[in-house]
């Protein structure tokens, strides 16, 4: 790592950047309320002749490898003054699993239409239709169909303007096709037709994300350069550096405590619900996008695409709720046949598989997710040649006995670095960023060992004396990313939020967090 990139917390001395002296002069006393790294993008952003700056231009002036850095700074520079955000906000739709299915077999609707097309007005019931194409198919198929004029009489359908009707759904069918494979822009999308596939399940994803630009502001410009020199001062207190005597000799950052604050009355957010959303503003802030996704999983997703043998301890009923209603959930029949390949002979991979035989039924057996993993690795295969850093906070469900340390539902904090420079040097950047940021800067990590990746490491941090492990990472196996379309590596982690709560609010017992006792909750600390 280089000399340039401080660490969060404190700040290193002997920066190579020629803007770092040992020591300020008296005109510098008035940027103190800076710290070092705000200092350096302020110094290239003054000297910047083209307008706003992004986060790769700015890593590539400051010296850094890491946008966490870059984007970290810049923010602070905009909360003090000292610079503009731009945000310009793109919304880039693709294909869902149903709209895969509909461009290769063609969008109900259409599909019942040319079927009808073919039939005398009398086989033209709906008893016909259902046994023609299903009931999971058929019901749908003439909602939408009525909802393009057709009519049902005497347990007929009608159409008053076939032709008519056969016009729309080749546009919508055009619709699908002129995404599928794609991540398209929503600004060159038929907007009645963005917003009809927008209310139809898993035809179509949309995903935002915002491209941020900094420029100096007025303030900022007043400013001579020669005062925005980086010095060695500690810039944020947080909890683990005090237990140690290394802050007796440095030199603090000033703090205001006469600085007016919010004083809390009446109700406030939840403590848990309250962490979730400054665990959310920290990943944004380092330049993450937030997913999401359904509590309802297929084993295939949820276990077989993360190389998790079928005979795993984790598959039996003491672990995953498994469900009766649906009790089944259909796949594609090709990524059935990649996932079978790769567990038999790691066919289409560098892995030899696990051999036996693969059961595509019980790939396709319906299941509360274990973990929020199943959310990027559907993140992957819907995008696996786009650089993607994303990121997400949901519920999962095991099979769990109840007690101080366990719940059968919880949260996990989960996310991915998609690139094709992705590592585990960067993956073990990202964590300690992340926890530096949550006011824990010493971390650690130790190998440890995980199906779906390799390496796999354990993460940890120094708590009154303590090191405890907060979570799991690592780089997704080669088994676990090639059947998914793609080549890069892919650093992965997961964590438990109620764990990490615990920690930050002090609980002894996991089930405080979730009772109705307005006296514990209301002295829980605000986060």
């Amino acid at each position: 790592m280089l000399a340039a990139e401080p660490t969060f917390g404190i700040m290193r001395k002997k920066s190579e950047h020629p803007a770092t002296v040992k020591r300020g002069n008296a005109s510098a006393l008035t940027m103190r309320g800076l710290d070092n790294r705000e200092k350096r993008v302020l110094r290239i952003l003054l000297g910047s002749q083209n307008g706003g700056l992004g986060v790769n231009q700015i890593l590539e002036l400051a010296g850094w490898s890491d946008q966490a850095h870059a984007v970290g700074a810049a923010m602070g520079l905009v909360e003090k003054g000292f610079a503009n955000l731009t945000e310009v906000e793109n919304v880039h739709v693709s294909l869902g699993t149903e709209g895969v299915h509909a461009a290769k077999d063609g969008l109900i609707e259409q599909r019942i239409l040319l079927w009808l097309a073919k039939q005398d007005r009398s086989n033209r019931t709906i008893a016909s239709i259902s046994e023609e194409f299903g009931r999971s198919e058929s019901g749908p198929g003439i909602g939408l169909l009525r909802g393009m004029g057709a009519n049902i009489v005497n347990g007929n359908l009608e159409l008053h303007d076939l032709d008519e009707a056969m016009k729309i759904a080749g546009e919508r069918m055009d619709f699908i096709k002129e995404i599928e494979g794609l991540s398209v822009n929503s600004s060159g999308l038929d907007e009645k037709l963005l917003e009809h596939f927008s209310k139809r399940k898993g035809l179509i994803v949309s995903e935002k994300s915002i491209k941020r630009t900094w420029s100096a502001s007025e303030r900022a410009l007043t400013l001579d350069l020669n005062e925005v020199i980086e010095i060695d001062q500690i810039g944020e207190v947080t909890p683990d550096l005090l237990q140690g005597e290394s802050w007796k000799e440095r030199e603090f950052k000033p703090f205001d405590i006469h600085a007016p604050a919010p004083i809390p009355l009446g109700g406030r957010p939840h403590p848990l619900q309250s962490l979730i959303d400054r665990i959310r503003a920290v990943f944004l802030e380092m330049g993450f996008s937030e997913i999401a996704g359904d509590f309802v999983q297929t084993a295939g997703w949820n276990m077989d695409a993360l190389f998790i043998p079928q005979d795993h301890p984790a598959r039996t009923m003491q672990d995953t709720f498994y469900l009766s209603s649906p009790e089944s959930i259909k796949i594609d029949e090709e990524r059935l046949m990649q996932w079978a390949g790769t567990h038999q002979d790691g066919r289409g991979t560098t892995s030899r598989g696990w051999g036996g035989v693969f059961d595509a039924k019980e790939s396709e057996r319906a299941l509360l997710r274990t973990h929020t993993t199943v959310n990027t690795v559907k993140h992957i295969a819907n995008n696996p040649a786009v650089p993607s850093r994303v990121f997400g906070v949901g519920r999962v469900f095991r099979q769990e006995t109840i007690d101080r340390t366990h719940l059968p539902e919880f949260h996990q904090i989960e996310g991915i670095i998609h690139e094709e420079q992705a590592s585990l040097p960067m993956l073990i950047t990202t964590l300690r960023t992340f926890y530096s940021k949550m006011g824990y800067s010493d971390v650690r990590v130790r190998p440890a060992y995980f199906p779906y990746t390799e390496p796999s490491i354990e993460v940890e941090v120094l708590w009154k004396g303590a090191w405890l492990e907060l979570g799991g990472a690592g780089i997704f196996r080669p088994e676990v990313t090639q059947p998914l379309g793609t080549e890069w590596p892919v650093c992965a982690w997961g964590m438990g939020l109620e764990r990490l709560a615990m920690l930050i609010l002090g609980l002894d017992d996991i089930r405080e967090l979730y009772q109705p006792d307005l006296a514990i909750l209301s002295k829980m600390p605000i986060l």
